[in-house]
């Protein structure tokens, strides 16, 4: 194994795409990044994005790391992809789309026709999961083409995610890493492979499995990269294209989360915990674990659907000042609004926040909307915020001992990931409301760099997962919980916010019957 090697990963996720070079200790030695659109919205509620601004961001963001390093390219001993989750793009044979993508933020719902046949819908009615298919059923976007754009239907030859699509332009292939097929999509997610012939979701699902790519274990091979691809990127021609997963997976990898007693917090667009297991475990009924970067294993994930894009919601209607006055000052918005977090006390003086500015599926139900509570004439923006922080802090607890319930194992330490973590208020206030050391990865890129270690041991430059998460991941700052702190936050976790949920699910229904939001 050589000292001088180096791995390429690319990460396209929801607000922009980055080329990182790693070395076999986990060092980020260089980064090329494209700031995203994340979507346009041609109708309310639609999230779309043209897949060729996709790869042409992706070739940028290669070019912008070689204009960053020096290096020889010939010591890069090959390539892993890691982007978001859910994002669908359907292609003609040659792999050019016939449609914009459509991402995982849409909100447009197909219209769920008959029943599902045979022993499968007599089984979902004996079990009362009908509304759980149907909710699948109406969320495919597959579905949504085909009753809407039958003629994009019938020109389609392959369907893919965004990470197949990227692939396919990489390396010229259909192929797909199976720890990147997280979507409403004909996926067994038990076998961790397509579904069987006879699966019910063949019927609930308007797709062929000749129109899927292949899938690829994590580690192993999905080609090379092409002549076009390496003109378009300066990726040199021929390298190895290694699976890794989708940006939650290889998170919870980078941050070397391979032990089901240790959660990782990704603090992201979406906001989730997840632990690793080798087991199949549904932390809640009928909504399964997704595949992790770690061969035949899971990750059991609890979702706030939302998370941090609360704060960047917060940021662009209430935060203006901050902004300015950053760009005034040449610093990282983020450390002022530390400082407005900072001003406010634990708890944010009674100040409550229930994270559900989307609706879920099951716990959350779909009538489930977002609430603050506890307002009195104290309350000011530094408030508000801390609150958001807080509220999601509250939920991925909640969601920790979910986990915890069903797994019967007790999670003992916390990793935090995602652009959130870079906040110290935001650690430390997860500290005092998990009552653990909440523990930041020694690099930002955790989902890049989790891509780069199934790159390595794929390529053999390391011998197997618990040999690459040794060299290459390393906790870096620890956040110990603040006793005074934690005092308050147990009280109102336990005697406020567990019961919100309960307590304002009515009004919720109400809500949904007299405006018919959210559909």
């Amino acid at each position: 194994m050589s000292e001088k090697s180096y791995l390429l990963a690319i990460d396209n996720g929801t607000q922009s795409v980055r080329a990182l070079l790693f070395d076999l200790q986990g060092n980020l030695l260089g980064k090329g990044k494209v700031e995203l659109e994340a979507y346009y919205s041609t109708q309310p509620g639609w999230a779309e994005q043209d897949p060729e601004y996709y790869w042409a961001s992706l070739g940028e963001a290669c070019q912008r790391l070689w204009a960053a390093v020096d290096i020889d390219r010939r010591l890069i001993k090959g390539v892993a992809l890691t982007t978001q989750r859910g994002t669908l793009i359907h292609v003609d044979a040659l792999g050019q789309p016939l449609r914009p993508a459509i991402l995982w933020l849409d909100q447009r719902r197909a219209e769920v026709r008959g029943r599902i046949k045979g022993p499968w819908g007599w089984l979902f009615k004996l079990l009362g999961a009908q509304a759980a298919v149907d909710h699948f059923r109406a969320q495919a976007e597959v579905n949504w083409v085909a009753q809407n754009q039958p003629e994009i239907c019938a020109q389609t030859d392959k369907v893919l995610l965004l990470s197949g699509f990227l692939s396919h332009r990489l390396c010229g292939r259909f192929v797909d890493s199976l720890a990147c097929c997280v979507g409403y999509l004909p996926f067994d997610y038990k076998r961790l492979q397509w579904a069987a012939p006879r699966d019910w979701k063949w019927q609930a699902i308007a797709l062929r499995r000749e129109q899927l790519p292949e899938l690829r274990k994590p580690g192993e091979r999905l080609g090379n990269i092409s002549a076009a691809a390496s003109r378009h990127t300066g990726i040199p021609e021929g390298l190895p294209l290694i699976a890794a997963g989708a940006d939650k997976a290889c998170e919870v990898l980078g941050a070397g989360a391979l032990e089901p007693h240790i959660a990782c917090l990704s603090y992201g667009t979406t906001a989730t915990i997840n632990t690793t297991r080798r087991s199949y475990l549904e932390t809640i009924r009928l909504i399964p674990p997704y595949p992790a970067a770690l061969p035949a294993h899971f990750n059991t994930e609890v979702m706030i659907y939302r998370g941090f894009w609360m704060v960047s919601w917060f940021k662009q209607q209430f935060g203006q000042r901050e902004m300015q006055r950053a760009r005034e000052l040449g610093v990282e918005p983020e450390a002022l609004f530390d400082e407005l977090v900072n001003a406010v006390p634990a708890g944010s003086m009674g100040l409550m926040l229930q994270p559900y500015w989307s609706p879920g599926v099951r716990e959350p139900g779909l009538e489930a909307k977002g609430s603050i509570i506890g307002f009195g004439d104290v309350h000011t923006r530094a408030h508000i915020y801390r609150a958001i922080l807080e509220g999601l802090a509250y939920a991925l607890r909640q969601g920790k001992e979910r986990i915890e319930k069903r797994s019967g194992t007790k999670i003992t330490r916390l990793r935090v990931s995602g652009g959130g973590s870079q906040s110290d208020a935001a650690m430390q206030l997860t500290a005092d409301i998990f009552g653990l050391p909440a523990e930041r990865p020694h690099v930002y890129e955790t989902s890049g760099l989790g891509a780069a270690i199934d790159c390595a041991v794929g390529l053999g430059l390391h011998p197997d997962f618990p040999s690459a998460v040794a060299a290459m991941t390393r906790v870096g700052r620890v956040f110990q919980p603040d006793p005074a702190a934690q005092r308050i936050y147990q009280q109102l976790y336990r005697e406020v916010y567990l019961g919100m949920y309960r307590r304002l699910k009515p009004l919720y229904l109400r809500i949904r019957a007299i405006t018919g939001y959210p559909a």
